[in-house]
Order: C-alpha cells, then structure tokens, then sequence
C-alpha cells in the first residue's frame, strides 16, 4: 500500500520508495500513484507491441521495446510509465539512469512512446503531452480505444481516436486517425495497420 506523503516527493525519492510488489506506480505531483489497467487495456499494448516488435525485426532498427521503464520528465515531482516505450539501443549508453533504474532521462533515447487512455485521460492529454514534448520526443501516440477523452481532444460524439503526435521545430504537430484510417508513424512508415485494427485487435484480424 503507498502511504499519502506530507511533502511532494522528488524523482530520486520516487525510485528510492517504488513499491516491489509487482504493481506499477507514477509519480504525479509529488505522489506516487497506482496504475490499474482493465484487461482490455492490456489486449491493447500486447497487440501494439507485438506488431512493432514485427517492424523492427523485419526493418532491422536499432530498436527495442523494454517490458517496462520509467521517464523522468524535465518537470519537478514527475515520473512516468508508459505504456509502451520504443528506445534506441543506440542512445543507451548515454542514459546515466538506465543500468540502476532502468530510467530514461533524455528524449533522444525514445523514438515513440505510447500510452493507452484508460480513466486518467487528463493525464495522457495533459500533462504528459508536454512533457513528452518538452523532453524533445519525437513522436507520441495517445491511444484512446474506447473513446474516453474529452471533447476538445477528440471532438463530438467521441469516439475511438489515436491521435499521433509529432515533433516538428520543437512542438508536436497533432494527427488523429479513427476507423480504417491507417496510421501514419514517422518512427514506422512502412506499418500498415488500421486505427480499428489497434483498437479491437481480437475482432479485426
């Protein structure tokens, strides 16, 4: 159980306190927060990172896709886990964090991470959005399977939308695909999947 701090936690205490019970926790303003994903959430990331690992074999990139890993954004009481990272194996031995923590500190490590929108979508709209973006990443997916944002993010009627950020001179540039649109990735422009087929992969193949 992560007890309620007085005072915000920084970054290094965060790593220091992570519980080891096997759960996956962030750092949100100083607290350390639980994540606690629905099953289909996870059917989610299983199929996306299935079919990118596909992409990196068959392309050969220097790429990989760590089961799991913390970003230290440049923000203060922040730190993240996310759903999915892709990082260059090219990057690494420049990341002073990676061997102890397994942390990446430097945007340039990570060609694209995901996150998979649960009930916390503010966070992935928000906060992270900037962060991720002012850490230099180059491309971000916010993968809202079930149509869970707000309004001003994904317009009305919601509906199911991944939306590809990219950064172009230092802000991201916003893409949305929905349905049989298919996804349109700097990081992977051979892939040839369809917004529908991430969204329910069980149903569409």
């Amino acid at each position: 159980m992560v007890q309620a701090q007085s005072q915000p936690l920084t970054f290094e205490e965060y790593l220091d306190l992570y519980p080891e019970d096997g759960g996956i926790y962030e750092l949100i303003n100083g607290e350390i927060i639980a994540v606690n994903p629905r099953g289909d959430h996870e059917e989610v990331i299983a199929f996306i990172v299935a079919e990118l690992n596909f992409e990196i074999r068959r392309q050969q990139r220097p790429y990989f896709l760590p089961r799991t890993c913390t970003i230290k954004p440049k923000t203060l009481y922040m730190g993240y886990k996310p759903d999915i990272v892709v990082l260059d194996r090219r990057a690494i031995p420049e990341e002073p964090l990676w061997k102890p923590a397994s942390t990446i500190t430097q945007g340039s490590s990570v060609p694209l991470v995901i996150e998979v929108v649960s009930t916390n979508w503010r966070d992935d709209y928000g906060h992270k959005l900037t962060d991720y973006e002012a850490l230099t990443i180059q491309e971000y997916w916010i993968v809202d399977y079930l149509g869970l944002g707000g309004r001003r993010h994904i317009g009305f009627p919601k509906q199911p939308t991944l939306t590809v950020c990219e950064l172009i001179d230092d802000e991201y540039q916003i893409r949305q695909f929905r349905g049989d649109d298919k996804i349109i990735s700097k990081t992977f422009p051979e892939l040839t999947l369809t917004a529908a087929t991430i969204f329910a992969p069980g149903r569409t193949l």
